[in-house]
């Protein structure tokens, strides 16, 4: 039993489908079940069950899975250790498509200024899939939006950003001084697909205030979004953090009145996994990083 038996058997109790689990690990399908064959002949028990349309583990596979993953757990963490000399070495970082695209270059060149040995892997995915990844120790670090609801995750805040109004620039709103929450209330929303946490952000803030916006269109991608408003789709909420990079005359951003709509963003890890000195010393230098984004401000 090696490590590249464990990972493959893994892949496929996540997937409990032998053709998807080759496709995500590289591997052709006979090639993926005669590895399989071969860790249930060592271990002398079948790992799955195999139905017709898909593989769902045996009480053997249960327990394989959870030593599986303490084991691959346990190594890559040793080998971590051994490599580890605070400046070379692997980073996987993840953050949601709402921050990726407009926190995360700035940032990674900050920190590879610093660190310009260091090995650094981005994934862009929706907040629910990164947590997982972070759980099992896929990333090391994740740049997400409050709430995070999973247990015996480390999580540090790094700043709140306001959601500002968008809208196209010949829209009768844009001609006004303020705008409170009860006048958006007639026009129509574009929002993000439900898997995205800021149309949680965007609907909670409106239901607070007994504001119900018709939600015409769903997209997943700020940039669509900022585009159907210039097409006069509708209106939105966007973060700040996308309307500095927003040059287009085409559309304009307005400060609601009153209580402002926000999301708390927020750097979460796992602390059961090791730490490395390279790690460390990228939440420093994203700590200082985000200080800028507390003090920052926007021109609209």
């Amino acid at each position: 039993m090696d490590s590249d038996q464990l990972h493959t058997f893994l892949k496929v109790a996540e997937f409990q489908n032998m053709t998807r689990a080759a496709e995500k690990i590289g591997l052709s399908q006979p090639a993926l079940s005669r590895a399989i064959a071969r860790l249930e002949e060592e271990l002398g028990q079948p790992l799955f069950d195999r139905q017709a349309r898909k593989v769902v583990l045996t009480d053997a596979g249960k327990v394989l899975q959870s030593r599986a993953v303490q084991l691959i757990a346990m190594l890559d963490d040793l080998k971590a250790e051994i490599r580890d000399d605070g400046q070379t070495g692997r980073l996987r970082i993840a953050a949601i498509p709402t921050i990726a695209p407009y926190f995360l270059p700035d940032l990674l060149r900050t920190f590879s200024k610093e660190f310009p040995k260091a090995c650094v892997h981005v994934r862009e995915d929706v907040t629910t899939s990164i947590l997982k990844a972070c759980k099992q120790g896929e990333i090391d670090v994740a740049i997400l939006a409050m709430p995070v609801r999973e247990k015996y995750l480390e999580v540090m805040e790094l700043f709140e950003e306001e959601l500002l109004l968008v809208m196209p620039a010949q829209h009768p709103l844009a001609k006004q001084k303020t705008i409170t929450e009860k006048e958006i209330d007639a026009y129509p929303f574009i929002l993000l697909q439900e898997a995205h946490c800021l149309s949680d952000n965007v609907l909670s803030y409106c239901s607070q205030r007994s504001v119900y916006p018709v939600s015409i269109e769903r997209t997943s991608q700020l940039a669509t979004i900022q585009e159907l408003v210039s097409l006069n789709h509708g209106i939105s909420m966007v973060p700040e953090m996308a309307r500095r990079i927003d040059q287009s005359p085409d559309r304009v951003y307005r400060s609601l009145t009153g209580s402002k709509p926000s999301r708390t963003i927020v750097a979460v890890w796992n602390p059961y996994r090791y730490q490395s000195r390279i790690l460390k010393s990228f939440l420093e230098v994203l700590q200082k990083f985000a200080k800028t984004r507390k003090t920052g401000k926007s021109s609209l």
